[in-house]
């Protein structure tokens, strides 16, 4: 099961403010408070609250400074105090608090799932079963496709984003993300940029979309692989072109351009990216001819998310030291992405 650990170092609460918050805000809490930290994110940072046999989950943004409209805890909050009704597997938000004297930053407070996550290997509880790893990465599609067909009128979540011109502003919004969170020159992320804004693919459909749809981000039960029973790390879901959502997938995938260093890639026998295109295909019934354009934007965005990490990594904001490496994984996926566009 995906546990708690002790706080990291530098990530400590303000334990009595936020004690007196959830008391206060949420009913039903007795015995006393305990807390712990889940370790398994990169970005937002997830702690986990108990009183008595009661838990909740608090999520917030990282320490230090932050790039302008990311780790957006008031949209985790409208989505998830929504989106529950339609689509099970997301979990219920109960509280967002704007007030960062609480703690020091804005936070939203959700129910507690329980489960397996699969990081980057299989848990131990999945070895050994029959095309586990086919299975799992079927369960992920099936999970991401659903979240693609729920209407976004009906979940009330229509007034989450705007459609028309998506794609633009998504390029020029990354594009201000990358200027302030370079630390060296990549040239190659310059060249992508202008690649991409070249040739934008016309939407298919509108869909609410998570942004960050992999299996770090999701939650299996120990003795079911075939079935993804939670989807965590909202924060970015908006409404716009459902293949974006699933570009950002195939981003996380293991393919020929990228080297064995690479820090957060799938490691194991999964399905080749084309398994995820055709079952993805099926379920929807959407045309994957401009996939490539699709695919090489994810990786122009994880580039940068990835280049935010490590500029918060040197200027001493955290200490996690899986972020180290992350500017050299910054630079491999801004190559991959020129290499699969100009392929494609």
């Amino acid at each position: 099961m995906d546990k708690a650990k002790d706080i990291r170092k530098g990530e400590e609460l303000q334990l009595e403010n936020i004690e007196q918050y959830l008391r206060s805000t949420i009913e039903g809490l007795s015995g006393e408070m305990s807390v712990k930290q889940f370790h398994g994110g990169h970005a937002n940072l997830t702690y986990l609250f108990k009183f008595g046999e009661r838990e909740l989950v608090l999520r917030r943004p990282p320490f230090g400074k932050i790039a302008p409209g990311a780790h957006d805890m008031k949209r985790e909050f409208r989505v998830l105090s929504k989106l529950y009704k339609q689509y099970p597997a997301a979990p219920r938000a109960f509280s967002y608090c704007e007030d960062e004297s609480i703690i020091g930053a804005k936070f939203v407070v959700m129910e507690r799932r329980t489960g397996v996550v699969l990081r980057y290997e299989l848990p131990a509880c999945f070895i050994g079963l029959q095309d586990v790893e086919e299975r799992c990465t079927l369960a992920l599609i099936k999970s991401q496709a659903a979240l693609h067909q729920v209407n976004v009128d009906t979940a009330e979540l229509n007034k989450l984003g705007r459609p028309e011109g998506f794609a633009e502003r998504q390029l020029k919004g990354w594009g201000q993300r990358w200027t302030l969170s370079q630390t060296e020159e990549n040239k190659d992320m310059e060249t992508l940029h202008q690649l991409l804004q070249k040739d934008i693919p016309t939407p298919q459909a509108v869909s609410i979309i998570h942004n960050d749809f992999k299996f770090d981000n999701c939650q299996f039960q120990p003795d079911n692989p075939d079935e993804i029973t939670s989807v965590f790390d909202w924060d970015m879901c908006t409404i716009g072109d459902p293949l974006f959502d699933f570009g950002s997938t195939l981003g996380y995938w293991p393919n020929k351009y990228f080297s064995e260093e690479m820090p957060i890639l799938l490691k194991g026998n999964f399905p080749k990216r084309a398994f995820l295109i055709d079952r993805y295909a099926e379920l929807t019934g959407f045309q994957m001819d401009r996939i490539s354009w699709y695919e090489s934007f994810a990786y122009y965005k994880t580039a940068i998310i990835l280049q935010q990490l490590y500029q918060r990594y040197l200027k001493g904001d955290t200490s996690d030291p899986r972020m180290a490496k992350f500017a050299m994984a910054a630079k491999e996926y801004s190559s991959a992405a020129i290499k699969i566009l100009r392929k494609g």
